[in-house]
């Protein structure tokens, strides 16, 4: 008789915690969509009203594709809001989960592939206190009742205002993600009426959250395929 114990599989602490993002955002009335990572430029700049001087459109920034309609490794999962938005008409609730690339050194706190999820929302009457309170209730779930967030002003070209949301970790203030009310240049172009509907939209690294959930401190960890590492979140 066999008497070692078979070994079964688990999640990666990054699946896993998608699957909770999944979960958490589920029980409020959101849907999940896809769209592809090789993407074009008018879908992840353009449609976002980012200006064609925009920095994060240089080489620098971006893995430009050599190919006639200027096609990208995408930058955002904001790049799926108006793929979703030209096939679907408000009211709408969505979260947005996938890899994205940066053309950025590599250290603790930078990867040049990472996971990111975006979430928008089109309603009537949408405004800052909605996305004050579903950033609340979904950073309550993740990491518990006691989590403290602010907002600070800041700029995205595809919201207006725009926020960035830190929240406090072990006595200091850590940026977690960018927010905003979706601006109208945006719903405008899939045809949606701006005097009727209004947006709210944020996005979250996972990678980071992945990190501050479980104490992990150098992000290039999750992606190394050490057992040692994956092992320890049964």
């Amino acid at each position: 008789m066999n008497d070692q114990i078979e070994k079964t599989g688990h999640p990666h602490p990054l699946t896993a915690v998608i699957r909770e993002i999944y979960s958490i955002f589920r029980d409020i009335g959101y849907d999940v969509a896809q769209g592809p990572e090789l993407e074009t430029e008018f879908y992840n700049f353009d449609a976002l009203n980012v200006p064609k001087d925009h920095p994060a459109r240089d080489m620098q920034d971006t893995f430009w594709i050599k190919s006639k309609d200027r096609k990208v490794l995408r930058t955002q999962t904001t790049a799926v809001q108006l793929r979703y938005m030209e096939k679907h008409k408000p009211p709408f609730k969505i979260i947005v989960p996938g890899k994205v690339f940066r053309n950025e050194a590599t250290d603790a706190t930078h990867e040049a592939q990472f996971y990111q999820f975006d979430a928008f929302c089109v309603d009537k009457n949408i405004s800052l206190a909605d996305l004050k309170g579903t950033l609340t209730y979904f950073l309550q779930k993740l990491f518990g009742d006691d989590v403290v967030i602010r907002f600070r002003p800041s700029f995205f070209p595809f919201t207006e205002p725009s926020v960035e949301v830190d929240m406090q970790w072990k006595g200091k203030w850590l940026e977690i993600a960018g927010a905003g009310l979706m601006h109208p240049n945006v719903l405008s172009l899939a045809g949606i009426d701006t005097s009727v509907w209004t947006g709210l939209a944020f996005a979250f690294g996972i990678d980071r959250l992945v990190m501050l959930k479980y104490g992990i401190d150098d992000v290039r960890l999750l992606y190394q395929g050490d057992l040692r590492l994956v092992n320890q979140f049964l």
